[in-house]
């Protein structure tokens, strides 16, 4: 069902619930389950590029092929854990428990040693780390309802190149792994899997418009194996796999989508 992609059967009515879906990384994840007949859907901070994404996509997928259907957005500020727990339950209820989590939101906002705060660096916690457990827990029941399910969880190869000027959010991203790799031992009895990918520097929009530069693009061609510019929809392919059930034996594990940059 997607052009120039794998198609992935098992990934067919599938319930997949996003978080930070309405732009860059998140948006091409979203439009790529939706095109594999998966039922979504997403939060974001940011309302009006996500229900662009929703007009879009029900234009081109739904309107298109009856057997594929928009997705549900939610206008949703994940550090209210309370707002995100309600809004995972009201989908829920209106679609059926979720098969998929996939917890892609976060900020890479830059910052010096010097300037963070204790309320900053609580923040960037409560941004990029905390959700990720309570949308697990959140879905928990659910998924043993069904029988089993996939949660996939964002990292970053920032901290593993070392980058400068954003030590909270590499700290952040580091700490997906434990929490990735010990999920998956206590989840693995339900048939719930857990896995990280973790993406190099991908080209979302935002990328390009605050820090790709000459320099940077010297830096891609200096650090990638692979030439090119690596994009969003090549992210998504990694979740879609680690999804669908080709994958039913792969837990625990940190998958990297950087061009061999680490």
């Amino acid at each position: 069902m997607t052009a120039g992609g794998a198609s992935y059967a098992s990934l067919h009515g599938k319930r997949v619930f996003v978080t930070g879906g309405g732009s860059g990384i998140g948006e091409a994840i979203v439009e790529a389950f939706v095109a594999q007949g998966a039922i979504v859907a997403f939060v974001d901070i940011l309302a009006e590029p996500s229900e662009a994404l929703v007009a879009r996509l029900r234009e081109t997928y739904a309107q298109a092929d009856r057997r594929l259907r928009a997705p549900e957005f939610r206008h949703c500020d994940i550090t209210d854990i309370p707002a995100l727990e309600a809004i995972m339950a009201e989908l829920a209820g209106l679609l059926g428990d979720f098969d998929v989590i996939v917890n892609n939101a976060a900020n890479d906002a830059r910052h010096r040693i010097g300037e963070v705060t204790v309320d900053y660096w609580d923040e960037r916690i409560a941004i990029n780390q905390r959700p990720m457990f309570f949308t697990v827990q959140a879905a928990l029941a659910g998924m043993r309802r069904r029988g089993g399910g996939s949660v996939i969880n964002f990292s970053s190869m920032s901290f593993h190149a070392k980058n400068p000027n954003y030590p909270v959010y590499a700290t952040t991203k580091a700490s997906v792994i434990g929490l990735t790799r010990c999920l998956a031992r206590d989840l693995g009895p339900f048939n719930i899997r857990v896995n990280t990918v973790t993406p190099g520097w991908v080209m979302t929009q935002r990328q390009v418009d605050l820090w790709l530069d000459e320099d940077g693009e010297a830096e891609i061609r200096r650090s990638q194996c692979l030439p090119g510019k690596l994009m969003p929809e090549h992210v998504a392919a990694m979740v879609l796999f680690l999804a669908a059930d080709d994958s039913k034996m792969c837990t625990g594990q940190d998958f990297v989508v950087d061009a061999g940059w680490t």
